[in-house]
């Protein structure tokens, strides 16, 4: 009897299973009562004789759902063994998979793998590397996957758009979103008049003024603020402003100059008064000069 197309690699979805749910093949056998040994067996291949039940159960631990339809149902739709089973699956040098749970990466510069500690500014030259790099490397720490995992979600799924309602018009306010989720950037500027500013007929030009552009915490570096900024100039291109303004300090410059900013001698510094501590209420005045 020819072999059924639409037949799944129980072994392969299992290990893909329990790698959304990051679990060591040990801790999905315990979370569903097996033996880490009949865990294994299913994963290399060797689960034909395994009890359905047990199948069952190790499904549901790893967060899967098990549906039985039969042959020709069009309600049921089956994964393939090539989707189940990619044929480009990370191996070892050995030749042995990567713990599915892992999140198997390669290396494509030192800040890729975490055993570049001892590399300063990762510009150490390669002929100086006290170790090997090797291709391909993954996180063993839990927080560091959950945090990898919701990095590359944000960089597929954010969203951008101006939200200014129930904002003064001469004010500009832009998201960055993602669904379910929520805000995870905004850009926030007002405008103002050069007439005003200067005190001369400029012919009613406007200009913005930055306020600020912030990104959640952890989720730097993925380009969300750089790509507010580029929302904003998109605006402006349409409402004919030319120019924005903003004043920044420390690493914030090198950000807003990578933006396209350009620093201005002619205009004033940003300056701070601090008065110190609030003294006590001062006594009578002295007499005398």
């Amino acid at each position: 009897m020819a072999a059924d197309k639409d037949a799944i690699d129980v072994g392969a979805t299992l290990r893909d299973l329990r790698r959304r749910a990051d679990l060591s093949q040990r801790e999905l056998a315990e979370q569903a009562g097996v033996p880490k040994s009949t865990v294994a067996r299913i994963e290399a291949g060797q689960g034909a004789q395994t009890a359905f039940r047990t199948v069952e159960r190790l499904v549901l631990a790893a967060g899967g759902e098990l549906a039985v339809t039969r042959p020709g149902d069009p309600s049921g739709k089956a994964v393939s063994e090539r989707e189940a089973a990619p044929e480009d699956e990370p191996r070892d040098e050995a030749g042995r998979r990567y713990p599915a749970h892992l999140d198997v990466r390669r290396v494509l510069s030192l800040k890729d793998w975490p055993g570049a500690w001892w590399v300063h500014s990762y510009t150490l030259p390669q002929r100086l590397w006290p170790v090997r790099v090797p291709e391909l490397t993954y996180d063993l720490d839990r927080a560091r996957r959950d945090d990898r995992r919701l990095r590359d979600r944000t960089r597929v799924q954010v969203r951008f758009r101006r939200a200014s309602e129930g904002l003064p018009t001469t004010s500009w306010r832009f998201l960055a979103e993602v669904p379910g989720t929520g805000p995870v950037g905004e850009l926030r500027a007002h405008e103002r008049s050069v007439d005003l500013l200067l005190g001369e007929d400029w012919g009613d030009q406007r200009e913005l003024v930055l306020e600020g552009v912030l990104v959640a915490p952890g989720l730097r570096t993925l380009g969300i603020g750089r790509q507010l900024i580029g929302l904003l100039a998109r605006e402006m291109a349409v409402a004919g402003i030319r120019t924005a303004h903003a004043v920044a300090e420390a690493g914030n410059i090198l950000f807003l100059l990578a933006c396209g900013f350009e620093l201005q001698a002619s205009r004033p510094s940003a300056l701070t008064l601090d008065v110190g501590p609030v003294s006590a209420a001062p006594g009578p005045p002295r007499s005398g000069r």
